[in-house]
């Protein structure tokens, strides 16, 4: 995981901010470990993690929510037993900003912090 992206705190967002560019996604996916980006609609990056219980799986979503509100950036989180399904976008820009890949990489530290 790329200690550059963890190091990094989350820009004001505003519209007509540079999406990143496809080469750099590219780049920035090499850093983080099963995220993929869904192009389905508006580019997401997405990322299912797994858990062993309710009270686990719980515990990472108030620490997303956490991140969140810390960064002040946003996923859609989906909330189940035993799994939790993040996906990270800017809604303003409609597609991918850096903030989306930093709030992925300290998703990441989260999870591995609770393992």
């Amino acid at each position: 995981m790329s200690s550059t992206l963890l190091e990094k705190k989350c820009t004001a967002c505003e519209l007509g901010a540079p999406l990143v560019p496809d080469k750099d996604q590219i780049e920035f996916l090499k850093d983080l470990e099963g995220w993929q980006i869904d192009k389905s609609d508006i580019s997401k990056l997405v990322k299912t993690f797994k858990f062993s219980n309710y009270v686990k799986t719980l515990n990472f979503v108030n620490l997303i929510a956490e991140l969140s509100e810390s960064e002040d950036h946003h996923p859609k989180i989906i909330f189940e037993w035993g799994k939790v399904s993040l996906q990270w976008w800017s809604h303003k820009i409609e597609g991918l900003h850096t903030n989306d890949f930093i709030c992925a990489a300290k998703s990441d530290a989260i999870y591995t912090s609770l393992e």
